[in-house]
């Protein structure tokens, strides 16, 4: 099991994802973002609107994937 924020993966708080995968925390963030988003929460709607700018290419998309990939498994287990 491992821990990643929201904000480790592009989002705009510190809310704590526990997952034994990569794919798990990512639809946990994704299941986090939806909600922020039909709460219209604004700190979360900016930090969407910047990903969507990152992430104007299929290329750019794998690549922050990858990174965020590499990234929760860099973290250590708890």
């Amino acid at each position: 099991m491992k821990k990643i924020t929201c904000h480790q993966l592009g989002g705009a708080c510190d809310l704590v994802f526990e997952a034994n995968t990569f794919q798990e925390a990512a639809k946990m963030s994704k299941d986090h973002g939806t909600e922020m988003f039909q709460k219209k929460d604004k700190a979360h709607l900016d930090a969407m609107n910047k990903m969507r700018e990152l992430m104007h290419t299929p290329d750019a998309m794998q690549i922050w994937m990858k990174e965020k990939e590499d990234l929760f498994n860099s973290l250590p287990h708890i």
